[in-house]
């Protein structure tokens, strides 16, 4: 240990750790292999792995599915590359618009047909789709270039910088509202893109959209306001009434904090001399806030899902993904600052996960109570790998490339 009583070795450094994140990773693909749906694309998974009937086939989970087991396959897993086919398949299958374009929110079950047009899941299928032409995936490349152009075309504003959140089927109506985790992924989505097709203008993009964001926490003490008018002005009682709706919640998530840390490091890397330092200290006061606000907020160790504007937490559920964000982003801040209170952290996250989170088949519960005990009030089930997956493989690859593009050129450690 050092003097100060901080770690003086990264785990990442050790090749025990690292060998099992690797085996994490099999377990977790092993996990989610039953996914394909008869009719297209990714069927929800419930807490055994297993297709839930109940559930509709959504575009963002079968994107994300996508995008997980074409990492899986450029990893080096055998069985990876069937199945993220299945996925694209049913992205350019039963979840497309032929007719209008862009992509169905959800289909299932039976002929229903959720027809509203998201910028989540677009963000989603560009992610999946520049994820799988790396991987080889038949048929990636022509719909990542459809996939770009309808994120563009539809959803992207540029006076702001920034993507609406939602249009009816045929793009002739947008919703009022806006909303700033439609363009997290859009950040992560335009980076992986713009290492796979060479076009700056996406890089410059994610950068303009992640520059407004760190100026909105900053006024906010670091807290992220999540949703915002026609005009872009904040909206912070949002939801106040639903404060744990899964995508829309009330006040500050702490998980999205500890995410757009990471995303901010993975821009300043991908800019390079072009970049602008604050990246990297907006990234350390969303580190510092989510983690002062979040863990252990309440007396029991894990992180409350929300809080309101001034840290106080309002639901205290526990979710998988914030804690894989939290470990990414510790990780990501290690090696971007060299500053060992970060692998403390590191370290203090995986025991919890181990503990609470991951199950015997590799599979992470994807909601705990306040008590830590299972749950599934805002998450039912298990319906895919991308926080998780993330988990296991962002830390043992550099900030720039993005991960299919730096797992293409044998960058995995």
């Amino acid at each position: 240990m050092a003097k100060d009583g901080l770690p003086q070795v990264r785990w990442l450094d050790l090749p025990d750790h690292r060998a099992w994140l690797a085996q994490q990773l099999r377990r977790q693909l092993s996990f989610g292999q039953h996914f394909p749906h008869p009719d297209g694309g990714a069927a929800y998974l419930d807490s055994r792995g297993r297709p839930d009937p109940d559930q509709p086939v959504f575009t963002f989970v079968t994107a994300r599915m996508a995008h997980v087991y074409s990492l899986g396959h450029l990893a080096g897993v055998p069985g990876c590359l069937p199945l993220a086919t299945r996925a694209i398949d049913g992205l350019r299958g039963r979840l497309h618009d032929a007719e209008h374009g862009g992509w169905f929110a959800s289909a299932g079950p039976g002929d229903a047909v959720d027809d509203t047009k998201l910028g989540y899941a677009h963000a989603f299928v560009v992610f999946a789709s520049a994820s799988a032409r790396v991987a080889g995936v038949p048929g990636a490349d022509d719909l990542l270039a459809e996939a770009l152009a309808t994120l563009d075309e539809r959803f992207w504003e540029d006076g702001p910088g920034m993507h609406a959140d939602s249009s009816n089927r045929d793009f002739s109506e947008l919703a009022e509202y806006r909303g700033v985790n439609a363009n997290m992924h859009s950040v992560e989505a335009l980076l992986s893109a713009a290492d796979v097709t060479g076009e700056v203008r996406w890089r410059e993009r994610a950068a303009r959209i992640t520059g407004n964001v760190l100026g909105w926490a900053e006024e906010q003490d670091w807290r992220i306001p999540e949703h915002f008018d026609t005009d872009w002005q904040p909206m912070l009682e949002h939801h106040r009434d639903q404060p744990d709706h899964p995508f829309e919640p009330y006040g500050a998530t702490v998980g999205h904090a500890l995410e757009w840390a990471r995303l901010a490091l993975h821009v300043h890397a991908c800019l390079g001399e072009r970049a602008d330092d604050a990246l990297v200290s907006g990234a350390r006061a969303l580190f510092d806030r989510a983690t002062a606000d979040g863990w252990g907020a309440d007396g029991a160790d894990g992180f409350v899902y929300t809080t309101d504007w001034s840290g106080e937490p309002v639901v205290q559920q526990r979710m998988h993904w914030v804690a894989a964000e939290a470990i990414s982003a510790a990780a990501a801040l290690g090696a971007a600052t060299g500053d060992a209170m970060y692998e403390q952290w590191y370290r203090c996250w995986w025991d919890y996960a181990q503990e609470h989170l991951i199950g015997e088949d590799g599979s992470w519960q994807h909601e705990l109570d306040a008590g830590n005990e299972p749950a599934a009030t805002v998450w039912p089930g298990r319906p895919d790998l991308y926080h998780s997956g993330h988990a296991v493989l962002l830390g043992r690859l550099p900030l720039s490339p993005t991960a299919p593009t730096a797992l293409a050129r044998g960058l995995l450690r």
